[in-house]
């Protein structure tokens, strides 16, 4: 075989590698979502496709005897081919033994240089830029490549099977799509730019709904504005003008005796029209839905929904009353800063490395904002308040601090025993003690 026909051969071969290469990658990286939109678009290979990704073992198989057959005819036709050539250019300036070793070692590197960049690097660059694409192309001559090497395929497929039950290892693929699958890919769009950060964030808050309890978003009791049943119309009229909501509980004597709760519109039509505002009227007060603290907030929305209510009163397991929730609170920590009340945001940033928050800020809200991704006890608080009773192991008191993940959470001001401000700074972790692995908590 001369010089120009074994190079024309070696081009076939590199060409038939890059193929079985882009064979390979593109199905493992075709993504199903974006397959489906293909079918959906008119494109009846992407379900071959799909359907070849669930059961994929003969395709591999096929691709890895392409390759390394490839791989093995490129090396003997190339050290065929280009050695004597070689040798004997070389033999002009050298020995005819050692040019014939340098020249076996530059038809090696010669041929293994080719293989690498054209049949295995590019080729695999460009399935893995558009994997559907070049998947759908190359299906059909694939299918051709297995009916025609179905025997070789079969027994290959049954002694990989074999060993792989034999190590326990999965031969079927997992298209189970998880949470943390879309997040990711909702990330990944996040900093591609093809998707605001706040999207992204309000399809992370979304997912949440399931770890987050209705702690996190209700109002706390002693910041609850309620009637009680025997109020007259001057106390109702002058609590509306003072603490204006949509909704107020009504109470028999204390707040943890609610019976119903009212419709402010309720209310004003009625002063609108002159008419006296009593509670003991049976067409004003409506039955309030009573909800555990323990729900997660997807609960809550299913509790709303079962009800036809957008108003719960939330009981701890002694029945005492600890707060309201709203469907409106629900949506606000789904929506984030897309929408917002109209009220004092909880988490306001001084400068880069410090921020002041209120201590009722629900904890998942201040990890996000800190960036960090775990804290000690989790489970045992909802709050940033919380957080610092737990660590502190009592209740707070002004100048307290607790250092945690470098950051440094000092209280700034306690109302009532509920911690009112925290300002958190960036900061080294205090040393932690001989034989303690609990993070640092110190009273100043």
């Amino acid at each position: 075989m001369s010089l120009s026909q074994s190079l024309l051969v070696i081009a076939a071969l590199i060409l038939a590698s890059a193929f079985f290469s882009v064979a390979e990658i593109s199905l493992a990286a075709s993504r199903r979502l974006r397959l489906r939109q293909m079918l959906e678009d008119g494109e009846p290979r992407a379900e071959l496709v799909m359907k070849m990704q669930t059961q994929p073992g003969e395709y591999f198989t096929v691709t890895q005897i392409g390759l390394n057959a490839v791989a093995i005819l490129g090396g003997v036709v190339g050290e065929g081919a280009l050695t004597p050539f070689l040798s004997d250019l070389l033999s002009l300036g050298m020995s005819t033994g050692r040019a014939q070793t340098m020249g076996f070692l530059l038809s090696f590197a010669s041929v293994t240089s080719l293989f690498i960049l054209f049949a295995d690097l590019l080729p695999k660059r460009l399935s893995m830029a558009e994997p559907e694409a070049f998947a759908v192309r190359v299906l059909r001559p694939m299918l051709w490549c297995m009916t025609v090497l179905k025997p070789l395929v079969w027994c290959f497929s049954k002694l990989a099977d074999l060993v792989a039950k034999l190590l326990g290892l999965p031969t079927v693929r997992d298209e189970r799509i998880t949470s943390e699958d879309i997040l990711a890919m909702t990330e990944a769009g996040a900093r591609a730019g093809l998707l605001a950060a706040q999207e992204q964030q309000v399809i992370a808050n979304l997912f949440e709904l399931d770890s987050r309890t209705v702690g996190s978003a209700m109002t706390q009791r002693d910041r609850i504005a309620f009637f009680r049943l025997d109020d007259p119309d001057e106390v109702i009229r002058a609590r509306i003008a003072e603490e204006p909501f949509s909704t107020y509980p009504i109470c028999d004597g204390d707040i943890d005796h609610v019976v119903g709760y009212v419709d402010a519109k309720d209310l004003f039509q009625r002063a609108l029209n002159n008419q006296p505002l009593s509670l003991k009227d049976g067409a004003l007060v409506h039955k309030v839905l009573i909800i555990p603290d323990r729900l997660t907030l997807a609960e809550v929305l299913e509790q709303f929904r079962q009800a036809h209510e957008d108003f719960a009163v939330i009981v701890n397991e002694y029945s005492l009353v600890v707060g309201v929730v709203t469907l409106n609170d629900v949506m606000s920590t789904v929506m984030g800063d897309l929408v917002g009340p109209d009220d004092e945001e909880h988490i306001v940033r001084r400068d880069e490395n410090s921020w002041l928050i209120d201590g009722i800020t629900p904890i998942e809200d201040v990890m996000r904002v800190l960036d960090i991704d775990d804290l000690p006890h989790a489970e045992d608080y909802e709050t940033l308040g919380g957080f610092l009773t737990v660590m502190l192991r009592r209740v707070p008191r002004r100048t307290d601090t607790v250092q945690w993940g470098g950051y440094r959470f000092e209280v700034m001001d306690v109302d009532s025993y509920r911690i009112d401000q925290v300002l958190v700074s960036l900061g080294m972790p205090a040393p932690l003690p001989e034989g303690d692995g609990k993070p640092s908590a110190a009273a100043a």
